[in-house]
């Protein structure tokens, strides 16, 4: 197989680093990752200017732009083929429900399958991970499975791995993403220049994480494994608005 890797916490990232050396065991891989840590770049593309693009020693190709911008570079002028599959990770944290939508991590899986090719973003149930060897053997996993049994149709998968030795996990489950309450109010400083600057407030707590639930199956040390899509159309509300308009 050939498999283009990804992420948004940078090139330097050790889930990445970890993650390459698992999938390069039997796959040819190529690695294209934000030059620095790009956490909750979403999918925003750089169109105000034009990007670059190095290669470091350990052959990683680097870019001054979004988790989204280095993905599309690779499938759309860098690479000489399509690859087979897209893994954007390890990411050092948990993209879970809402998490997804500002997810760079999830963003750069998208974008492969946007473009057509089977993809999959990986994370750690939380930050300062100790366990990324378990989320790379998940992953390894998971793409050997395919190698054998393909997907039916295009697929994108969000996976959320419990910070845990491998041996320790309770199993793997199907999961829809939950949801969490609003954030946390954001934290106000001032500067030695007595300008105020705010901080983003943390993550809210799960608000809707029961059974079958990506929250609920982390927090029982199980492997949460997410289908998501692109399309937002709110389709149950499709013929609720042409009422409202026409009323």
């Amino acid at each position: 197989m050939n498999i283009l890797l990804s992420n948004d916490d940078g090139y330097f990232a050790p889930g990445l680093n970890i993650l390459a050396e698992h999938i390069g065991k039997f796959a040819d891989i190529t690695v294209v990752a934000p030059e620095r840590n790009r956490s909750g770049a979403s999918n925003s593309l750089t169109l105000d200017r034009p990007l670059s693009v190095k290669k470091a020693a350990n052959g990683f190709f680097y870019v001054n732009g979004t988790p989204t911008d280095c993905v599309h570079i690779a499938l759309t002028g860098l690479m000489e083929t399509l690859p087979d599959m897209v893994i954007s990770g390890i990411n050092d944290g948990a993209n879970m429900g809402d998490d997804t939508i500002y997810s760079g991590t999830v963003a750069a899986a998208m974008e492969g399958y946007l473009l057509g090719i089977p993809s999959i973003a990986i994370s750690m149930s939380q930050h300062n991970s100790t366990h990324f060897e378990t989320a790379a053997r998940i992953a390894v996993e998971l793409v050997l499975h395919y190698q054998k049994n393909g997907f039916q149709s295009p697929t994108l998968l969000n996976v959320n791995v419990p910070d845990l030795p491998y041996d320790a996990l309770q199993g793997r489950v199907i999961t829809r993403l939950g949801k969490r309450h609003k954030a946390e109010p954001v934290i106000q400083l001032k500067t030695p220049r007595n300008e105020t600057v705010y901080w983003v407030g943390p993550a809210g707590q799960p608000n809707d994480g029961g059974e079958g639930t990506d929250f609920h199956a982390v927090a029982n040390n199980k492997v949460s494994i997410s289908p998501i899509q692109v399309d937002l159309t709110n389709h149950s509300q499709l013929n609720d608005i042409k009422d409202w308009l026409k009323s």
